[in-house]
């Protein structure tokens, strides 16, 4: 039977710790020695919410409780009494890690007499998560298996994450790096980093800007207002803007993309299977290598090329199409400004 548990424990208790001091110290601490954790579930209504996995540390849970009425460090006994009001579980049943605050009801309190709730957990490698905040950020850390979790307003930070991840916020950051297999993020207002990662990666982030650094895999990346700025990708990118601008670096893979107001550069080590370009205002600006073949078919106001031999096919000022180095590859290029192909 699941045991709730409220913070106001006897100082005795073998499992509990108390701190004195709660914004810069756990307010308590229950060990998990002894427990085969297999999952993890956090759930708190305002604070932050931090999965470590393997770190050689005890196995616990540590919860830290501040003030939302503009301070942070309060004294024990102000904790104690707004307490009265929440509800808090911190158990392990049947190998699963529940850590779980919620307030009794909205009515009892408002909002300057309500507290954050957050947690810390420290817990083996290999473990899945669910993990919830309506208002905190949440961290996760070398970490094997299925990880879901979701904040209504704070930050996503991974490090070193493996397995099927699936994270949403509706207003913070994203930022994910050194993890694989199945990437899943999207936020609804700020910006995505992601970085030596590998996979199949989705991003999507309706305002803010895109970051991708060393990616390899299927990437699927998109943003509704912002710019868009990748280095060393392998694979296939599918990205895209509605504002911004794109500029790609050290691609060696298969790209489509489009911004339907910012203007576009990629270069490119090796063209893959595919390259397709739809810039609706702004010049673009193609750099590829000088001994592959591709097929080109580039249109725009103006188009511009360096290239002087190896080439089967017709110029013309708005157009390009042809055959170069023998043909290969399809690199379609469709903009209404102008559009510069360089070769080297």
């Amino acid at each position: 039977m699941k045991k709730y548990l409220l913070l106001l424990f006897v100082a005795g208790q073998s499992c509990v710790a108390f701190a004195q001091r709660s914004g810069q110290t756990p307010y308590m601490t229950k060990s998990l020695s002894g427990s085969a954790i297999r999952s993890v579930v956090v759930k708190t209504s305002g604070g932050s919410i931090a999965v470590t996995g393997g770190s050689g540390e005890e196995p616990r849970v540590e919860v830290y409780i501040s003030g939302t009425n503009g301070y942070h460090d309060i004294s024990n006994d102000e904790i104690k009494k707004l307490l009265e009001n929440y509800t808090l579980d911190v158990s392990v049943n049947n190998g699963e890690v529940q850590a779980i605050a919620k307030a009794k009801s909205k009515g009892l309190f408002n909002w300057n007499n309500s507290l954050n709730i957050s947690f810390k957990v420290f817990v083996p490698k290999q473990v899945t998560t669910d993990l919830n905040t309506s208002g905190g950020s949440i961290n996760l850390d070398n970490l094997t298996g299925k990880q879901d979790f979701q904040t209504s307003g704070g930050s996503l930070h991974m490090d070193r994450l493996t397995g099927t991840i699936h994270g949403r916020t509706s207003g913070g950051s994203v930022h994910v790096s050194n993890s694989g297999q199945d990437i899943d993020l999207s936020t609804s207002g700020g910006s995505i980093a992601a970085i030596n990662c590998i996979g199949h990666i989705r991003l999507e982030t309706s305002g803010g800007s895109l970051q991708l650094e060393g990616l390899q895999g299927n990437i699927d990346a998109t943003t509704s207002g912002g710019s868009i700025h990748g280095n060393s990708i392998n694979g296939e990118l599918i990205t895209g803007t509605s504002g911004g601008s794109i500029n790609l670096t050290q691609l060696s893979c298969a790209l489509e993309a489009s911004t339907s107001a910012g203007s576009f550069h990629a270069q490119f080590n090796s063209v893959g299977k595919y390259v397709k370009i739809d810039v609706s205002s702004g010049h673009i600006d193609l750099d590829l290598p000088s001994k592959q073949g591709v097929d080109l078919d580039l249109r725009g106001e103006k188009v511009e090329t360096n290239f002087t031999g190896n080439f089967d096919g017709t110029k013309e000022k708005d157009r390009v199409r042809g055959k170069l180095n023998g043909g290969g590859s399809l690199v379609e290029v469709r903009g209404n400004g102008r559009v510069n192909l360089n070769v080297n």
